[in-house]
């Protein structure tokens, strides 16, 4: 199976400056929606960036390994930005491997996000960490007025410059088809579910794909800063060129959660290619 991938962002149209970063280099892609200012928000995405990199040119990688990454971005920002409260949200998706099986090892900490668009369903993967998400899951606030409420952008986990992070993951077989997309929220929050599937449908390449999401995002507002990641998987039937260079190795991570491949929730870069496990 093959990936390829595409990225965008924007400063949006109301920030100074874009606290927002991103990774697309495998065996990671990912993005990181900094906060605590203009100078100490693009540090902290920038850092948490520079961290996961450290795992590209690895065919796979492990839960262990992203965990990792989590803590050494924040050991760095509490030395790096002590005294601030710089922080930034990670989300994103790892290429995994169990035995001969591919694997996407997805994680987040924060609100920004991952979803998976599979035989004409968006499935969003990861669970905002909000007072609105909290609120939901304990049903005091229905699913279609969270995206109003007056709370919507406070965030219950960041990884900062105090305190360990606790990022969820999830571990889902990779499907021969599968589209990736991973976004902060200047995305999620201007965008509804039915214009995102229409970027995802009626743009073939995910470069395409992705710069289509950011232009409308800005268009519908742009209130915020906003990026957007999109990986594509494909079978070896498909003609999407590259060699096939992937290696495997077992894994043992640390507890997970699981997803089963199509369940349905409501809810600029030069497009490149890789090769993963099969």
């Amino acid at each position: 199976m093959r990936t390829t991938w595409g990225s965008a962002t924007d400063r949006g149209l109301t920030r100074a400056a874009n606290e927002d970063a991103l990774l697309a280099n495998p065996p990671v892609f990912l993005v990181a929606d900094g906060m605590g200012g203009v100078a100490g928000g693009a540090e902290a995405s920038r850092v948490a960036v520079e961290e996961f990199a450290r795992l590209t040119g690895q065919a796979t990688a492990t839960a262990d390994e992203i965990h990792t990454c989590f803590r050494r971005t924040a050991d760095r920002l509490a030395a790096e930005l002590a005294g601030t409260r710089a922080g930034t949200t990670v989300a994103g998706v790892a290429v995994a491997s169990v035995g001969t099986s591919a694997y996407w090892l997805v994680f987040n900490i924060g609100d920004s996000r991952v979803y998976r668009w599979s035989g004409g369903i968006l499935d969003q993967i990861t669970v905002d960490h909000s007072v609105v998400q909290e609120l939901v899951e304990r049903g005091e606030l229905a699913t279609d007025l969270a995206e109003t409420h007056p709370d919507r952008h406070v965030i219950t986990r960041v990884l900062g410059t105090s305190g360990v992070p606790e990022p969820d993951y999830w571990m889902i077989p990779a499907g021969e088809h599968d589209r990736l997309l991973i976004c902060t929220d200047g995305l999620s929050r201007e965008l509804r579910a039915d214009v995102v599937v229409r970027g995802l449908r009626e743009n073939s390449s995910p470069q395409d794909a992705a710069s289509w999401l950011v232009s409308r995002a800005i268009a519908a507002g742009g209130r915020d800063n906003v990026t957007v990641v999109v990986v594509d998987a494909a079978s070896d039937a498909d003609e999407m060129g590259g060699t096939d260079t992937s290696q495997r190795a077992p894994m043992a991570p640390p507890p997970v959660g699981t997803r089963e491949a199509g369940a349905a929730t409501s809810g600029p870069g030069e497009t490149n290619e890789e090769e993963v496990g099969r």
